[in-house]
């Protein structure tokens, strides 16, 4: 007897349907456990926040690799604004459920853009020690962004900072920018 039913990969089920299928007490100890062996192998505070960032990297290059497998009918944004927006959006929508609060732009500096999320739920459970104050684990987050966007056409450099929240500084290069006005004077 043969089984009519087509055993599907766990890679072509699309991004967008696995929402529930890990708890967020599963989700808050895994985070703690990587912050933990962060630091455990860190000296300083920068030290940790970049270890994180490093692992956020790793997963945000295999995020958009992912996503672009499952997800068939999606094509790679060329636009800047386009691809921060859909960080903004999709991205955050796949990682945390929701979109981020908001997307900013610097007036200054036209190569510097702001993701804005009030609360980071990599910090909701997090304690921070007195004398790591300035700790932020949203470094994590910052490295996933920072790849996702570097990977995709765009490099960048990404920190986050505590302001209004949490507050993602995205750091162009000059390529992109020169990139993104010739494209608009198409």
């Amino acid at each position: 007897m043969s089984s009519s039913r087509s055993k599907t990969s766990i890679l072509d089920k699309p991004l967008s349907k696995g929402k529930g299928e890990v708890s967020l007490a599963l989700y808050a100890l895994l985070f703690s456990e990587i912050v933990q062996y962060c630091q455990n192998r860190s000296h300083s505070i920068h030290e940790l926040q970049t270890k994180l960032s490093e692992m956020g990297y790793d997963v945000g290059t295999r995020l958009l690799d992912l996503y672009f497998v499952r997800e068939r009918n999606s094509k790679r944004e060329i636009k800047l604004l386009n691809m921060l927006l859909f960080i903004k959006s999709t991205l955050w929508k796949v990682l945390f459920g929701k979109e981020a609060d908001k997307l900013e732009h610097a007036n200054d500096d036209e190569r510097t853009y702001y993701i804005i999320e009030k609360d980071a739920l990599v910090n909701k459970f997090i304690s921070v020690p007195k004398d790591k104050g300035s700790l932020n684990c949203a470094s994590f987050n910052a490295g996933i962004i920072e790849a996702v966007l570097t990977n995709g056409g765009f490099p960048a450099k990404v920190t986050a900072h505590w302001h209004k929240g949490t507050t993602y500084m995205v750091k162009f290069e000059d390529v992109v920018i020169a990139r993104d006005k010739c494209l608009d004077d198409r």
